[in-house]
């Protein structure tokens, strides 16, 4: 393995120096926290072993540079194998011609079984793109003894969900924390109204500009979401509040619930919460018969359609999607596999993870990730704006309409 780290300074470097030789292949990724980088490491050289015939030469950029980069280095002098993000977020790369068709990784080895739930969000035009490697869920984490000790049990739909979030309010407790000072948490609860009210593909279709925001069914979204707004469920002044801000509240026992991804377990824990305080629950059932999708932001890899060496590039996808290679790469991120054959991990609340989404009809990315920049600011925007003001929802959606017209010319 030969591992350079770049910054987005030197990316015109990069590009002058990913040529492959040949038994090499170019990797190029954005891996540069401690544990992603170490999860890669040793990825690589567990890839390596596999493969003695085979190096990988790995250009690890900055988060922000890679993002900015990543269009010109397929354009210019592309990798052999490029790391991306899923659905919405993948499809202009793959409707510009930067990513090669990769379905026959998948029928080889058998993906479309063992990457089930993430097959969706793989796809564009009935072929698949790229292989996903890690994701996290999403979902509700509440106080099991706080639910207990006021008569509430853990609801299973929507009714039951409102008829819980009213008891609690009753007694004085807030249904639910939120801070939504940085405006993305509410792109969490946006989609999830939305995947229970209309389900994956609409939502899909949503925040890929195929659908009017002023549509009758986004319409019937926030009427959903209105119930939870309109009575007072959520904590007061969570428009002042980022999200960690909010967790004093739900440590202390003054909110029940808190719609988040996995990685607030950890500070949670630490503002004093004991493991039998806290518990996870799949967001419930609004539309019956509405298969159950999720929220799961998914990291990929993808081969560019330059790429100069393709067949072992193709190997490298093959392997990173196995579920012994997903099982050791996710205990180093303390994420989640997407494999569904990876073994299942320790920590009670990623095994809860692991069991839904391996089970999921679909995977979302997050708002902010499924739809473009500027779509998705002025979304969280009205997002924000409608749990301050719900009476604005006309007002609102009229915006976001006008705004569709712009982000995705």
């Amino acid at each position: 393995m030969r591992f350079t780290s770049l910054s987005g300074l030197a990316l015109g470097l990069a590009l002058s120096s990913t040529a492959a030789f040949a038994g090499e292949i170019v990797l190029n990724s954005d891996q540069s926290d401690p544990a992603p980088k170490k999860a890669m490491e040793e990825l690589i050289a567990n890839f390596q072993a596999a493969n003695p015939g085979i190096t990988v030469k790995w250009n690890n950029f900055d988060h922000e540079g890679y993002k900015s980069a990543i269009n010109n280095f397929l354009k210019a002098n592309p990798p052999d194998v490029a790391a991306w993000y899923a659905g919405n977020r993948m499809a202009p790369q793959v409707k510009a011609g930067l990513f090669e068709d990769v379905t026959d990784v998948w029928e080889k080895n058998g993906l479309n079984d063992q990457l089930k739930s993430a097959a969706p969000s793989m796809t564009i035009d009935g072929k698949k793109w790229g292989v996903p490697y890690t994701y996290y869920q999403w979902g509700i984490y509440y106080r099991p003894d706080v639910f207990k000790a006021n008569g509430v049990n853990v609801p299973k739909n929507w009714a039951e969900l409102v008829a819980a979030c009213a008891k609690l309010k009753a007694a004085g407790i807030a249904p639910f924390a939120i801070g939504s000072s940085q405006k993305w948490p509410t792109g969490g609860w946006f989609d999830y109204m939305d995947l229970r009210v209309n389900g994956y593909q609409f939502h899909m279709d949503l925040t890929g500009g195929k659908v009017a925001w002023t549509d009758p069914k986004v319409k019937a979204v926030f009427d959903k979401w209105a119930e939870l707004v309109k009575p007072g469920y959520y904590i007061e002044n969570a428009a002042a509040l980022d999200w960690q801000d909010a967790i004093p509240q739900f440590a202390s026992g003054k909110a029940a619930m808190y719609l988040m991804g996995n990685f607030a377990v950890a500070p949670m824990m630490k503002a004093g919460l004991k493991e039998d305080q806290l518990d996870f629950m799949q967001f419930p059932e609004i539309t019956a018969g509405i298969p159950m999708a999720e929220d799961a932001p998914t990291d990929t890899f993808h081969i560019p359609s330059g790429a100069k060496n393709k067949d072992d590039a193709k190997k490298f996808l093959a392997f990173v999607a196995s579920a012994d290679a997903q099982t050791k790469l996710n205990a180093t991120l303390g994420q989640l596999p997407v494999n569904s054959g990876s073994a299942k991990p320790d920590d009670k609340f990623l095994k809860a993870g692991f069991a839904m989404l391996s089970s999921a009809a679909g995977l979302a990315q997050f708002f902010d990730r499924d739809a473009p920049a500027e779509m998705a600011s002025a979304g969280m925007d009205g997002f924000q704006e409608f749990m301050v003001h719900p009476d604005h929802q006309d007002a609102i959606l009229a915006r976001l309409e006008a705004v569709r017209a712009k982000a995705y010319k």
